[in-house]
């Protein structure tokens, strides 16, 4: 099999990318703050998702230059997060894929059962 560099590094840059944007939580957040600012305990209560992982999400977001976050020193403290530009370019695919989950939930709930039920038949 032949394999040209090019294509290698441009796979590595679509891994490095996908890593991020494509990750449940990434998704998630984006798709919650498509319609603007949000509060961190919005967010967590939103998406049931830890502290924890939600503060390294949201870090890493940043970091990627994807979402913003905005600090206001009032007592108590407010901090807002929002899509930056790089981060609004990403609400159609994301628009896409989340509308592609909500359709196809279904199917692959009984395609999961069909699997999961010819596996115990060929355990047993």
């Amino acid at each position: 099999m032949h394999t040209c560099p090019e294509a290698m590094g441009h796979c590595k840059k679509i891994n490095e990318v996908l890593a991020r944007v494509g990750d449940r939580w990434s998704v998630l957040v984006i798709f919650s703050l498509r319609n603007g600012k949000r509060r961190f305990n919005e967010l967590k209560r939103e998406l049931n998702i830890s502290q924890r992982m939600l503060s390294l999400t949201l870090r890493d977001l940043e970091r990627d230059g994807l979402i913003s976050r905005h600090y206001h020193p009032t007592i108590p403290p407010k901090v807002e997060y929002d899509l930056t530009d790089l981060g609004q370019s990403l609400r159609g695919p994301v628009k896409v894929m989340t509308e592609w989950a909500l359709a196809n939930h279904e199917a692959i709930d009984t395609a999961r059962a069909a699997f999961d039920e010819q596996a115990a038949e060929a355990a047993a």
